[in-house]
């Protein structure tokens, strides 16, 4: 079944140094696809959301799945079967990494570079737990348990092991550029004491946050890497929580997020739209629905979804597209709100740039200089791959111009 499609008429318009949008209140509904029910265990989208992949876990080995169309329908093509560690995308969604678990026996990483139609093994590799990537494919890292973390700048032809503290790394995340990265470790396997080090040079340095020594799960960020988010699930030694930065993981503070134990968590390009995952309430009972916040972190909504126990989620770079997986025999939900891209100009010498985030949906740029009639803008947008914007550069026609972003 096709995710629930909702679209608008929004309109973005740019003139004489100020914008005005226009966008319709809508809540998430959540719908489940034509997945099979399995112990999913990772899922990753492009930035447009509308080529997903996901992997299995847990007991029951799997192929890889993906989606073209945005969780409408499922394939498998040549992917093996195997219980999976991870899944990561490029921004394309062309380039797919997944790693199988290291309690499957054996350390191999398979790579796609046809959005899953065909897969080839690398086996010189550890086994990798957690992967993440920078937008144009070509700088990936990895989390390898005791074996620390690996980065490749060759969309994972070769990797190089880092130079990092002596622990179990569990999970890392990327900025856009691939420059900025996180990666949570712990020192004491029995304690749990996790830390988070982020790097500001692509991992050729690491530094340690100030975060508190909990469990952290999961971490995402924003696609310049200013904003960054992280979950902690419950532990004897760990308590539930959701903290953020806002200046590229040098200081963190908790958000009002509720008291589940979280598991995953997925941002939007410009780090303000967020959803979380949690398998279990605080105290441990009752399954939870998906949360929600549209301004990084300060206030939490629960979303339209049933109480699961979720384990992974991702979105697209606007946020309007979703996806959200159930581990225990769960199946793959996918959700669409109208996507509400803001336009920004800035001068460029004697030009102006116009930009947006690369939508979910595909908007036509306009210009007019009366708002009275409008015309398509010829130029095509370039994708930025530094920010997941989409750009274009127009000569300025005469003293005043008007700019919006029409659905087509």
């Amino acid at each position: 079944m096709k995710a629930a499609r909702i679209l608008s008429p929004l309109t973005a318009v740019i003139g004489c140094g100020f914008f005005t949008l226009v966008c319709p209140l809508s809540g998430q509904t959540w719908t489940p696809t034509s997945a099979p029910t399995n112990y999913w265990q990772a899922i990753t989208t492009s930035a447009d959301g509308m080529k997903l992949a996901a992997v299995t876990g847990g007991k029951v080995p799997g192929p890889i799945y993906v989606s073209k169309d945005g969780g409408g329908t499922w394939t498998t093509n040549g992917a093996p079967s195997a219980i999976w560690g991870d899944i990561a995308s490029s921004a394309d969604g062309n380039i797919l990494m997944a790693s199988v678990a290291s309690y499957w026996g054996t350390n191999v990483l398979y790579v796609s570079t046809n959005a899953g139609a065909t897969w080839i093994a690398n086996t010189n590799v550890p086994w990798f737990r957690s992967l993440a990537c920078s937008a144009d494919r070509r700088k990936w890292i990895a989390s390898a348990g005791t074996n620390g973390i690996y980065t490749s700048t060759n969309a994972g032809t070769t990797w190089t092991s880092q130079n990092v503290p002596a622990g179990f790394w569990t999970c890392v995340a990327s900025s856009a550029a691939g420059d900025k990265l996180a990666a949570a470790m712990t020192t004491n396997l029995a304690s749990y004491a996790y830390r988070i080090y982020v790097s500001r040079d692509s991992g050729n340095s690491w530094i340690q946050t100030g975060v508190p020594a909990w469990c952290w799960g999961a971490i995402a960020a924003s696609a310049d890497g200013t904003k960054w988010f992280a979950t902690a699930s419950l532990t004897a030694y760990s308590p539930n929580a959701i903290y953020r930065s806002v200046d590229s993981g040098t200081n963190w503070a908790p958000t009002s997020a509720p008291n589940n134990r979280w598991y995953s968590i997925a941002a939007s390009a410009n780090g303000n739209k967020l959803l979380a995952a949690a398998s279990l309430d605080g105290n441990n009972m009752f399954p939870v629905p998906l949360y929600l916040s549209t301004n990084a972190g300060s206030s939490w909504v629960s979303t339209g979804s049933p109480g699961k126990y979720w384990f992974d989620v991702t979105l697209s770079a606007d946020g309007s597209r979703a996806a959200a997986i159930g581990y225990i025999q769960g199946a793959i939900w996918t959700s669409q709100t109208p996507p509400a891209p803001q336009l920004n100009l800035k001068p460029a010498g004697a030009n102006l740039t116009l930009s947006w985030t690369v939508p979910s949906t595909n908007f036509v740029l306009q210009q007019s200089s009366n708002l009275s009639g409008w015309s398509d803008v010829t130029n095509p947008p370039v994708l930025n791959l530094s920010n997941l914007q989409n750009e274009v550069v127009l000569s300025p026609t005469g003293s005043s111009g008007f700019y919006r972003l029409k659905m087509p």
